[in-house]
């Protein structure tokens, strides 16, 4: 069915989230040739927080911030809203060269890494309507409910300790929020709702203030040892950070590197009806499909809900202004509408798009090249908010040169190979998630197991 549409939908223009703040106008490109200690070319998260601890580091660094269009433009202007303490990939791939304890020591890392965005937020006076309600996963097969308590079962060999997940009754999750078809959940402390673009272009503001450039509208076509080249000037710096996220594959010498995968959201006009919805704890909320959503009750009242659209252009390319298409916004709709049925007689009042990155092996990455001076973060497959945190505070002690329990942490300076080329990259994304379109269909008939459709899916891409 088509999703019913208010009078003023929009449709990309970066993101809903820029709709009460307004999209920003580019500050002043870099004027000419610099010199810095160093230049960050990426003006999202990851790039934010990494200019952000330098400088709290060492008020004295010149640090310069490269961003091709406005700081938060990216999947920080247009993610879901989850400042989530999830591991940004496989706790056992990470054990598989650090060992177990590192990967736990990781995953507690994580989900610190939650209040040291909030702890930020209070000191910097960023208003980004921050809550930290947690996050609901819900089961609505018995496929889903067997993966919901297997999950919780394998967190718990991870370190994990009741309170910091645990199953929940039916009647637990209904009396906070109320899903239909709801067979099962799980519910962790570890979370906070955002709104993603005040959060990014509240986190420039301090950066700012802290005396770091912002050149923005300031596209880098070269990253080398030592300089970023740009069209209108050379940033020289011993070091260099690309803080690209799902913009990598625009960076050249980078081109299947990750992977950019594509998610959409929409999000509701201000409803009425949440009297029979719940939700008052601001939760987030996530399921255990295989083509899974999340979605979060924003602080005007609206729902935002999310997952995958068309999730992947052939050739890596990217559709920078978040234009979504029809057919994912209705079946976004239809979702939406089947986990909240009184919802149903309200609209859709915005939808967009925005990118990802995904390493081949699904595992985030932070590192530095000591030689070259090159370094790098992201890879961040969809845990980017709170990870991005973390990378840029890992990037900070790595380019002070500084051992810490952060530098120590198993994503430092892992490497994994390329994604291969085209046309067999487009083939295995498409195929893995139409894969998991069948499988979900599959579970939804009642099946108890997992559909082996999906573990065909994760082996192709390796999941």
């Amino acid at each position: 069915m088509n999703a019913p549409l208010t009078p003023g939908f929009v449709n990309g223009e970066v993101s809903f989230w820029y709709r009460e703040q307004g999209i920003p106008t580019p500050a002043a490109p870099l004027p000419g040739d610099r010199q810095a200690d160093v230049a960050i070319v990426g003006g999202g998260y990851t790039g934010l927080w990494t200019a952000y601890y330098l400088k709290k580091a060492d008020p004295a660094l010149r640090v310069a911030v490269l961003e091709k269009e406005f700081a938060g433009f990216g999947a920080s202007g247009r993610n879901g809203g989850w400042l989530a303490g999830l591991l940004p990939g496989s706790p056992a791939r990470y054990a598989h060269r650090h060992g177990a304890e590192a990967a736990i020591r990781f995953q507690r890392a994580m989900f610190d890494g939650v209040d040291e965005v909030l702890r930020v937020a209070a000191t910097e006076g960023i208003d980004a309507d921050l809550v930290k309600g947690g996050l609901f996963n819900v089961a609505r097969t018995p496929a889903q409910a067997a993966r919901l308590r297997a999950e919780v079962a394998e967190q718990r060999a991870w370190g994990w300790t009741p309170g910091d997940v645990d199953l929940l009754t039916t009647d637990e999750m209904n009396a906070r929020l109320r899903v239909a078809g709801a067979l099962a959940a799980s519910w962790s402390p570890h979370c906070a709702r955002v709104q993603p673009a005040k959060l990014a272009r509240g986190l420039a503001r301090a950066v700012r203030d802290l005396g770091v450039e912002i050149y923005e509208g300031t596209p880098v076509t070269t990253i080398a040892p030592g300089r970023a080249i740009t069209p209108t000037g050379t940033v020289r710096a011993e070091i260099v950070l690309r803080c690209t996220e799902g913009f990598t594959a625009e960076v050249p010498g980078h081109h299947r590197d990750w992977l950019p995968m594509n998610s959409s959201m929409i999000v509701t006009e201000p409803l009425t009806c949440w009297d029979e919805i719940g939700w008052d704890g601001r939760e987030l909320l996530g399921d255990m499909a295989h083509y899974y959503m999340y979605a979060q009750r924003t602080a005007d009242d609206r729902i935002a809900f999310g997952g995958r659209g068309r999730p992947y252009l052939y050739g890596s390319r990217v559709d920078d202004r978040g234009h979504t298409h029809d057919w994912t916004v209705a079946a976004l709709w239809q979702l939406l509408t089947a986990f909240f049925p009184a919802a149903a007689g309200a609209r859709v009042d915005h939808a967009w798009s925005g990118v990802l990155g995904v390493p081949r092996d699904w595992c985030a990455t932070v590192g530095l090249d000591r030689a070259s001076g090159l370094g790098w973060a992201g890879g961040y497959t969809g845990h980017g908010v709170a990870a991005a945190n973390l990378a840029g505070r890992t990037l900070s002690d790595l380019a002070l040169g500084r051992d810490t329990p952060h530098t120590a942490l198993p994503w430092v300076d892992r490497r994994v190979r390329r994604w291969e080329p085209e046309p067999l990259r487009w083939l295995g994304v498409h195929a893995m998630y139409r894969l998991y379109r069948f499988a979900d269909a599959r579970e939804a008939s009642g099946t108890p197991r997992t559909s082996v459709l999906a573990r065909i899916a994760d082996m192709i891409t390796g999941h």
